[in-house]
């Protein structure tokens, strides 16, 4: 396998990056913020005026502010990301995924990957627990990435469809 594909220099692709691995990595506060803030109603609802009334109101102020927090996050990221749009590319073989942005390149091999997660636009590859990088499916070709596809499932990294 060997897929060569392009990224340019649009000021928009670095905040859909950013916004694709934030979403991963800031799941959990809004989780957070969702039990936080029932705690708090259910709180108000069983003790109604009480001592505890501060206590409540600091769990729900709390919680909305942490079920925002990745909305946040995810703005400003895309607002300051438009600086980091440089030419790059992608080429993908079986051994290894290698990137190239601007004047800086890394890459991946295969045997360190241990999940690649689907999104909308985007596959998310981990090696380990962390979110190492993003291959874009809107930047291949669909016979590309239907290959990549095949080859992600059939090493157990992605799951069939």
């Amino acid at each position: 396998m060997q897929i060569r594909f392009d990224v340019p220099a649009d000021p928009a692709y670095p905040g859909r990056v950013a916004a694709a691995l934030g979403a991963v990595r800031l799941r959990r506060f809004a989780r957070i913020g969702a039990a936080l803030a029932a705690a708090g109603v259910v709180g108000f609802a069983v003790a109604p005026g009480g001592r505890f009334s501060s206590l409540w109101t600091t769990l729900v102020v709390a919680g909305v502010l942490s079920m925002l927090y990745p909305s946040w996050v995810r703005w400003r990221a895309r607002r300051r990301s438009g600086d980091y749009a440089v030419e790059g590319g992608y080429e993908i073989t079986d051994h290894n995924i290698m990137m190239r942005s601007g004047s800086e390149s890394s890459g991946i091999a295969w045997d360190g990957v241990t999940e690649v997660r689907d999104t909308p636009g985007f596959w998310i590859v981990y090696v380990g627990r962390m979110p190492a990088t993003v291959i874009p499916r809107d930047l291949m070709s669909s016979g590309d990435a239907e290959t990549l596809r095949a080859f992600m499932t059939d090493r157990g990294l992605l799951p069939s469809r």
